[in-house]
Parts: C-alpha cells; structure tokens; sequence
C-alpha cells in the first residue's frame, strides 16, 4: 500500500459499495487491483476462492495472478478465480452443462470452425458465393452478444442479406446444439441465459462470488455487462476499472457507454480517477489530453506526470509510402547508433496489417531485426489445424471439435444435414460422433448411403490407428495425408500452385516435427505421447503473445493497447488511413481519435509522426491529406520535418548538424 498514491489507495480501500476506477492510460490499474485482491484476503478477511477478477487477455489475466501471488503468501491465494470473461463462462458452462443441455466434454468452435460450418449452411441457402461469408459471420456475432435469438432477427431482417443471415443463424445455432458445440460468443450468452432462466442456479453461483473485479470495463459488450451484473447481485460488492477514452472495439460490440450503464443501474456508484500517468512525458501526456478533448466526454479526466517535458512530438512529412519506410528505417538505426539503445525499444504502429509490408522491407534491407505482434502462427494455419484434427482424432476418438473439422476435408459428400441428425442422435445416446458411427441404431435415422460414407471413413481411421502403433508410426501418417488425397484438396482451394504448395510445405513440417520429437524422446514413447507434446507446443504457442528478444515492434494500434515502449513510430498519418476511410463514411471519428490517443500514450519518452505525400492505391499514385488529429495537437509541442512552410530555418540547421555528427561517429568506429 506505501507504494500506492493516495488516488489508488483510495481505491483499494473503498469496498462498502459498487466502484469505478476511471484509470488513464499508465496510471497504475493493474497495481489497484492486484493491491486490492490481496487487501480483501489479508485485511478483510475474504477467502480467496470467492473472489474473482476478470479481465480481456490471457496475457493481463497471467501477469494479475502472479503479482497477487507475490503479495499473497502461501495457501492464502488458492482458489483465487483470475480469468478472461471467456475462461470464466467457460467454467461456467462446464459446471452446468447439464441444465444447459450439454453432455460432458462439448467441442468450442474458434472462429475459423464457426467460418466452415456457417460456409456450408450458406451453400445449403442457395448462396453460392463466399462474397457475404465475413458480413453473415460478423452479424451472427454481433446479434449472439446483443442477445438477440434467430426468430426476431428474422423478424427484423430489413434486406435480403440480413434475411440469409439470419436464416444462416437459426440453422447455425441449431447444428451447433446438435455437434454438442459452442462457439466463442456462447461462452458468455449461454451463462447470461442460464441465470436468467434459472434464478435458483444464479443464486448459487452470487453466493460463490463475494467481490467481483473487472479491468478493461469500456470494452464489455452488451452480454458481458449483464454477466456481471447478474453475478454481483444485490450485494453490489465489485470495482470495475475503465478509461472511456481507450476504447477502440466498438467493432466487435464494446459499449463504452456501459461506463454510463453503471451509474443508472448502481446509484450508490463511487467514482474514483486515475489521473497520474507513470509511463510518458508531460508533453506526450499534453498532446494526448489536448486530442482526446475533441471528443465528447461524460467524464472528464487530465493525465499528468512527474516525468518532466521531453522531446517535441517530431511530424515528417515523406514524399511518398516508400519514403516514409525508409525513414523510419533509417531514423531507428540512427537513433539506436547515437544513444546505444536497444532495438526492442522501438515500436512503429500502423492502422491496417497491409502497412507493415514496406515497413518489412526495409527494416530487412538495413537488416535491422523486427517482430510482428499479430501474425499467423504456424499452428493456426488452416492447413496446419486439418491434419493437427486428424491427429488429434487418432489420439481421442471422442474428440468432436477434431472430428467434425476433417470429416469433410477432403470432401466425402457428408453434408452438415447429414451431421446434424448424427449429432442429434449421439446426443439422445450420450456418445462421440466416432462412437455413434459404429451404431446399428444409426441407420434408424440416416440414409444407408450416408452411414456407409460415415462408417467408411471411421474403419479408415481405425486402421490408421492400429498401424501406428503395430508399424511405422510417421510412414503411418504419410500414408495417411496421400490416402486422404489432402494434397489434391489443397491445390483445389488455394489461390495459386505456388500459394498451395507453400501450404502442404507446412503439412510436411508438421510430419517432420512429430519424428523430431520422436528421435528425443524415450524408447518407450509412442506417437500418442508425440502428438500430445505437439499439441501442448501449439497452446503454448497460442498464448506467446509477445516477443521479448531484441527486435523493433511492428504491430497495429489495435494490438499496441497495454503495451508501452521508449520511442514510437506512427505512421500513415493521412486522412483515409487514421481516421479510417470507414470510419469517417460511417461518421465514427470519434473511435479513430481514441485509437491515436492509445498509440500516442504508448509512447515514454519520444513520439514520432509519419505520413506520406503521395501513396499509390488501386494502381495510381494520388495527393493525399494529412491526418486532422495533427491539427488537433497542441502545435506548440511539435516540430515539423519535410514540410517546407513549417520547418523553421533553425530545425533544418538543426537536423543537418546532427547527421553530420552520427557520420562521424560512425566513421570513428
């Protein structure tokens, strides 16, 4: 607590009522609530395991739980529920699956599943192309968290396309039931239904939970708010943590205004601000403060900082994309030969993924070493998923996730009707898929020709099965991706022959990885245990969310919330890119002015602008127009490079001494 202002420790005292802690970026949110976890169990005298926290990302959620452990010793900390919203339904959902109607061990869909299956429902529909797959997906989403079921969306489909989405919907929603599966938005609509259907299983569950904490709450969408509210109760015992100025997901269904929602559903609401920023400059902090006052505010807060002025905020204006690149390029390694940093402190955001592609290249061309937040990992490449399915399914039969992702892939003519009925009735039986394939009674419900196209390929991979572990386990699974005619499959679904073969070169690394592991491990390890160390490498991988090795940052604004780094690149400063082209159609300037004040907050103790003059796009070369959040910094903190009017005499001098200077630095080494 004696590290603590009197602000946050404020906070961590207040716990008679309902709290809002409104914390501006680097003000110390996550200290506040790893503080107060442990003020409730050792000066309150709460049990750990009826508190729980609850968070966004696996990463926040991982560094919450080890701070508390540091600040609570021993046994005292077990039991503690530190979790993101979709780890806590899940749970939920687990402990009463029966009351939801689920068997034990339910498949989730991630969202390249879910984009399969709402595929086919959509070919089903008499929609031939894939042209609306993305809208369909995104609006099922969107309606799943507004809590809005299938019937009234199509009874309010006011088009064509909101039609087929929500018939896609109601038979989406009804295979899913079917599969035994859910989807990443049921993990909290599911539980939000639950209680409210069933007031005496909510009961239960509020009489677990005597303090609930929530970080991030600005980006809570409509079903996460009522997930809370539903858990807290009466009692009204929580502290949620916020800034309505860092939210930047209304696209995926974040309502800031839930900030607002708070106060008319919780009168007696304490409001406390974070308003000291431990991370930046007072001049970063300025311009930060001075943009976001453009926006509309219900609650007014001013960041401050003990840090001192700093550095003028630096706009350069380049002539074109390629220009810019290469600036930024050239003013890391500089900027690293003159002041011996470290490549890691330096971070270059953009608004799009397709910006970084330059940025790529000439960070490779001054070999400069780079990491991209946000990449494909190996494993979630599609093709890289099917035969970890396949895989998986040799090693789990009852694996229904793995089943249903490879029973069509390669296509053997089995339809989502056919695996409806097949989910339906190994639901009534309380069996896998695999188990219900080898039925009698499944002939009671499906066509013969479609059981003996089932039971075709079961008797497939019961052989594979028998021979891995009688012959040659990786001949085994070779033989098993030519049987399968996976590489013709490939070719047919890929963009190009180069695009296709790249892909089943990932296949082949997949195989060669489980050898691998094979040659290191015991005499006596089978390829069960290679395939269960592999799919282990791939969670563990799934949730390396960041690379600490010594290497610039290239990541979106969008990725760089909750991050910081000493000095920060923006680039692609123009109209049409921040503020987004679509943003600005659909009149949401007011988001895109929140994402730039995330990415100038990032920011400790230097902030670079780029953008560039000109910028091809759609084949031509086109003027474009500075960004208007640069008219909207406070111009007293800025210098301007490759600007002409707004360069003074005395910033060129400057800047030409300054390289000069590096020159012979350099030289002298």
């Amino acid at each position: 607590m004696s590290r603590l202002n009197n602000r946050q420790a404020e906070a961590v005292n207040y716990i008679s009522g309902p709290l809002l802690v409104l914390a501006g970026a680097g003000s110390g949110k996550t200290s506040v609530i790893t503080t107060k976890i442990a003020y409730l169990i050792q000066e309150c005298g709460l049990k750990a395991r009826n508190i729980v926290a609850v968070t966004f990302t696996n990463k926040a959620a991982r560094e919450m739980k080890e701070r508390v452990g540091k600040l609570v010793k021993g046994r005292a900390s077990h039991g503690l529920t530190v979790s993101t919203f979709h780890n806590l339904g899940l749970n939920i959902i687990r402990k009463e699956h029966k009351a939801l109607g689920f068997k034990p061990g339910f498949s989730i869909f991630d969202d390249q599943d879910a984009k399969s299956l709402i595929k086919e429902l959509m070919h089903r529909e008499l929609a031939d192309n894939d042209d609306s797959l993305d809208f369909i997906q995104h609006v099922i989403s969107n309606w799943k968290n507004d809590m809005l079921p299938p019937e009234t969306a199509l009874q309010m489909a006011r088009n064509d396309q909101e039609m087929l989405a929500a018939r896609v919907y109601l038979h989406y929603n009804r295979t899913l039931r079917a599969y035994n599966a859910v989807d990443f938005d049921d993990l909290i609509l599911l539980p939000v239904q639950l209680f409210r259907d069933n007031p005496d299983v909510l009961e239960r569950w509020q009489k677990k939970i005597h303090y609930m904490l929530v970080d991030e709450y600005q980006d809570t969408n409509s079903t996460q708010y009522l997930l809370v509210k539903q858990l807290v109760g009466g009692h009204s015992r929580f502290t949620v943590v916020g800034d309505d100025d860092q939210s930047i997901y209304a696209w995926r269904g974040a309502r800031p205004e839930n900030l607002i929602q708070l106060n008319e559903d919780f009168p007696g609401l304490k409001l406390i601000k974070l308003e000291q920023n431990y991370r930046s400059t007072s001049r970063i902090l300025k311009a930060a403060n001075v943009l976001i006052d453009n926006n509309p505010h219900v609650f007014d807060k001013k960041l401050w900082s003990e840090l001192g002025m700093g550095d003028e905020i630096r706009i350069i204006r380049c002539r074109n994309e390629d220009a810019e690149s290469e600036r930024v390029a050239t003013e890391i390694l500089t900027h690293k030969l003159k002041h011996d940093t470290h490549y890691r402190d330096y971070a270059i955001l953009y608004r799009g993924n397709h910006q970084s592609r330059l940025l790529e290249l000439k960070l490779q061309q001054h070999q400069v070493p780079y990491h991209i937040t946000g990449g494909t990992s190996f494993f979630s490449r599609a093709e890289v998923k099917d035969i970890m399915a396949y895989l998986r399914l040799l090693v789990n039969p009852d694996d229904d996730n793995a089943f249903l992702r490879i029973i069509n892939v390669p296509r053997r003519e089995i339809g989502p009707t056919t695996l409806e009925k097949l989910g339906t009735y190994a639901g009534d039986r309380h069996v896998s898929l695999y188990q219900a394939c080898h039925e009698f009674g499944l002939e009671q419900v499906l066509d013969a020709r479609y059981v003996e196209k089932l039971r075709r390929f079961t008797a497939w991979m019961d052989d594979i099965t028998r021979r891995c572990s009688t012959d040659d386990p990786i001949a085994t699974i070779k033989e098993m991706i030519a049987d399968s005619d996976y590489e013709n499959w490939l070719y047919q679904n890929s963009s190009s022959e180069v695009v296709a073969e790249k892909r089943m070169g990932n296949v082949w690394f997949l195989v060669e990885s489980i050898q691998q592991i094979l040659d290191r491990a015991d005499e006596d390890a089978t390829i069960e245990d290679a395939i269960s160390r592999l799919l282990l490498r791939d969670m563990m991988e799934r949730q390396e969310e960041e690379d600490d090795s010594d290497k610039v940052q290239l990541l979106t604004l969008h990725a760089s919330k909750g991050l910081e780094y000493p000095y920060v690149f923006m680039v692609g400063m123009e109209e049409d890119l921040l503020p987004h082209r679509t943003s600005i159609e659909e009149d949401n300037v007011e988001e895109e002015r929140r994402l730039t004040y995330v990415g100038i907050t990032r920011a400790r103790k230097a902030l670079t602008m780029t953008l560039a003059a000109t910028r091809r796009q759609f084949g031509e070369t086109i003027d474009t127009t500075p960004s208007r959040f640069i008219d909207e910094l406070p111009q007293e903190d800025l210098t301007y490079e490759g600007w002409g009017e707004r360069s003074t005499p005395e910033q060129q001098s400057a800047r030409g001494n300054d390289a000069l200077s590096l020159m012979r630095k350099s030289l002298n080494l």
